[in-house]
């Protein structure tokens, strides 16, 4: 993973649960949080680890999405693409 990235995991849960972890958590974390609030709100409860590297906020917004996107087809409540 590269400096200004991060990796985002998204697991099938019975809740909403944040685990953040990066260098910079005391700058990052609350904006983090809010960001992932946001695009979970769309979708089933899951747990969600990210690993955060600086990433801007377009970034981490892409990786949170697409990791939603890509959770919820695997487990069977996405759209029609598989």
């Amino acid at each position: 993973m590269e400096s200004s990235d991060c990796m985002v995991v998204v697991s099938p849960s019975d809740g909403y649960a944040l685990e953040y972890g990066g260098q910079n958590e005391a700058i990052f974390k609350r904006r983090t949080e809010r960001i992932v609030r946001e695009i979970a709100e769309r979708y089933a409860p899951a747990e969600v680890r990210i690993q955060d590297r600086g990433a801007l906020e377009a970034t981490l917004r892409a990786r949170v999405e697409t990791a939603f996107e890509r959770a919820s087809r695997e487990d069977g409540q996405g759209g029609s693409e598989r």
